[in-house]
């Protein structure tokens, strides 16, 4: 009986030692994947439009587009007469480099109509980098939409 009692007493016990053998190797095999697959995951990256240059001292040519107040329009600081004569021009600079990027400086004052105008005049002359030149609100200043 004292047998009999005595391994049932070492199956009520459990296991006292853990083999971490196993654990080691799985950890192993985790590790040297992940080292292989490391590189791939570092190839893929965010698709950016960056600006393309031949030399470090390359400048990136810009179509300004300026529209005052007072209705006037400057593009490359030359003032023209109507809005009209942008296409031509627009065209001109887009034959001379397909990556041309145009930058639209419009008064707060003006009307929305004008600018979407100049904007649809610039897409039609083949430029479709575009962009909005502002200028940043103070911190302490309120933004305009949030004024009564």
């Amino acid at each position: 009986m004292n047998m009999a009692g005595s391994a049932s007493q070492d199956s009520e016990d459990g296991i006292t030692g853990i083999n971490v053998t196993p654990l080691v190797d799985i950890t192993l095999v985790l590790l040297i994947i992940f080292m292989v697959t490391a590189k791939i995951m570092v190839t893929q990256s965010v698709i950016m439009d960056l600006p393309k240059a031949a030399s470090a001292t390359a400048v990136q040519s810009i179509f300004s587009v300026v529209l005052t107040k007072e209705g006037e329009m400057i593009v490359n600081s030359e003032k023209v007469a109507k809005d009209d004569a942008l296409l031509p021009l627009a065209r001109e600079v887009r034959s001379k480099n397909k990556d041309v990027r145009a930058v639209i400086k419009a008064d707060s004052h003006l009307l929305h109509g004008r600018v979407m105008h100049v904007l649809d005049l610039l897409k039609q002359a083949g430029i479709s980098k575009i962009a909005f030149g502002v200028n940043p609100i103070p911190a302490s200043t309120p933004s305009p939409s949030s004024t009564p």
